[in-house]
C-alpha cells in the first residue's frame, strides 16, 4: 500500500482535492472536492491507493500549494467533552473543585458538543480572537474523519466507519462561556455558542492520513506549542473513552455521515489549568504522530 496523505489545497485555482505523496501533490481529477471523496469511500480508497504508487512524476511540490482545511465543510463536527483524565483534573484544580471518579464506573457514556460546521480553518490561518474574549484557550485534539454512513454501530465495529485521521484545535473563549448575571446554578448559565463555536474556533489539517495507515488511534503521541514552548504533550491511549466508544454512543443518537469530524478530547496542559491565554501574534503549533504537523496565528 502506497503512503499517501489526502488534502484540500489551492494552487492558484481555487480549492482542489488532492493527494500528497513523497512531498508533491497531485489533483484527484475523478473527484473535485474531499468530501465527494468521503462520500463515495468504498470505491475512491482503491482509486486513490492506486494514484498514489503510480506518483511517480508531475505533482506540484508542496511548498508551491496553499493548504486549507481538508474538509471543506464538515456535515457536522461533534467535540468529546473532558475526555482525558489529566485534563479533567486539571480543571476541577482550576475551579476548586475535588477530584472524580472515572465515568465508566458511574455507568456513564461519552457525552459530545456540536461546533458550527463553518468554523473549520486551514493551517496558517490566522484567528481573530472574539471580541470581548481574554481568555482564548488552545486544545489538540485527534480528529477522527467519518467515511461512511453509519448509525447503531457496536463499539467493535464502530471504527469501520472512520476513513482517516486529522489534527484539530478546539478553540475555546473560556470567558465567553458564561452568562451572568446567572450563577452556575442555573441551567442556562452555560453559553457553548459563544465558548466553542465562534469564527475559525476550530482550526484543522494539515491533512487527512486513511486509517489504514494507522494501526492504532489510541497509541499516538500529541503536542502543542505556543511561540515554541511545549503546552501539551501526551498520547491518545490517555483518553478516558476511546474513539470506539464514542462513535458507538453517537451512532446510538444520530446517524453519522461521510464527512463528518469527531474531535476526541483534548489532554492536560491547556491554559486554563495555568491561567494563561492566547494574544495576538501568538503562534500555536500542533503535531501528532502518524499525521503531521501545522501551525496558524492569533490575530
Amino acid at each position: 500500500m502506497a503512503d499517501y496523505k489526502l488534502l484540500t489545497y489551492d494552487a492558484g485555482r481555487g480549492p482542489r482535492a488532492g493527494i500528497l505523496v513523497e512531498g508533491r501533490v497531485f489533483e484527484v481529477e475523478r473527484y473535485p472536492r474531499v468530501v465527494d471523496i468521503l462520500e463515495d469511500w468504498d470505491a475512491a480508497e482503491p482509486l486513490l491507493e492506486a494514484a498514489a504508487a503510480q506518483a511517480v512524476d508531475g505533482g506540484t511540490p508542496l511548498e508551491r500549494v496553499r493548504l486549507l482545511a481538508p474538509v471543506l465543510y464538515p456535515s457536522a463536527i461533534y467535540c468529546a467533552g473532558a475526555n482525558y483524565a489529566d485534563h479533567v483534573a486539571e480543571m476541577n484544580r482550576a475551579q476548586g473543585r475535588g477530584p472524580e471518579p472515572d465515568p465508566h464506573t458511574l455507568g456513564l457514556k461519552p457525552w459530545h458538543f456540536l461546533k458550527a460546521t463553518r468554523v473549520v480553518v486551514g493551517p496558517n490561518e490566522t484567528v481573530a480572537r472574539p471580541p470581548g474574549a481574554n481568555k482564548l484557550d488552545w486544545e489538540i485534539e485527534l480528529a477522527a474523519v467519518i467515511g461512511r454512513k453509519a448509525k447503531g454501530l457496536s463499539i467493535e465495529r464502530a471504527l469501520e466507519c472512520v476513513a482517516g485521521y486529522t489534527i484539530a484545535n478546539d478553540l475555546s473563549a473560556r470567558d465567553l462561556g458564561q452568562r451572568p448575571p446567572l450563577t452556575k446554578e442555573s441551567p442556562f448559565f452555560w453559553d457553548w455558542l459563544a465558548h466553542k463555536s465562534f469564527d475559525a474556533s476550530c482550526p484543522i489539517g494539515p491533512w487527512i492520513t486513511p486509517a489504514k495507515q494507522i494501526p492504532d488511534p489510541q497509541r499516538l503521541d500529541l503536542r502543542l506549542w505556543v511561540n515554541g514552548v511545549v503546552k501539551q504533550d501526551s498520547n491518545t491511549s490517555h483518553m478516558i473513552f476511546t474513539l470506539a466508544e464514542q462513535i458507538a454512543q453517537i451512532s446510538s443518537r444520530t446517524t453519522l455521515y461521510p464527512g463528518d469530524l469527531i474531535l476526541t478530547g483534548t489532554p492536560a496542559g491547556v491554559g486554563a489549568g495555568r491561567n494563561e491565554f492566547l494574544k495576538a501574534g501568538d503562534v500555536v503549533r500542533l503535531w501528532c504522530e502518524g499525521i503531521g504537523e501545522f501551525s496558524h496565528t492569533i490575530g
